[in-house]
């Protein structure tokens, strides 16, 4: 049974930092592509950022240079390092890991079949 359960949303002011965690159970995390996605009311989900076995990232032009992805694999815990916050980044951010083992990096939420329930991030101008 897979399980992924993100933590470390919360409310923040403009400028500021989040951590978010997203703990992996019943599946590998190293030997798959994961990914951080969000979604805002009203908005479609979109991808935020994508990190695969090999330790390649990607990252949707939004977010380059202030998100980071990253991952322990010794806890089997993904990570998203959120810096410099703006309200525009308020959403409900989910954790996903593809299927397939070894899978490529992709930003597009069909590809991934394990999803978190999600945690909000709420940033305030």
């Amino acid at each position: 049974h897979v399980q992924l359960v993100e933590s470390g949303g919360g409310s923040v002011e403009a400028g500021g930092s989040l951590r978010l965690s997203c703990a992996a159970s019943g599946i590998t995390a190293s030997r798959r592509a994961m990914g951080w996605f969000r979604q805002a009311p009203g908005k479609e989900r979109e991808g935020v950022a994508s990190l695969d076995n090999g330790g390649s990232t990607r990252y949707a032009d939004s977010v380059k240079g202030r998100f980071t992805i990253s991952r322990d694999n010794a806890k089997n815990t993904l990570y998203l390092q959120m810096n410099s916050l703006n309200p525009e980044d308020t959403a409900m951010y989910y954790c996903a890991a593809r299927k397939f083992l070894y899978s490529t990096l992709t930003l597009q939420d069909g590809d991934y079949g394990y999803w978190g329930q999600g945690t909000q991030v709420t940033v305030s101008s």
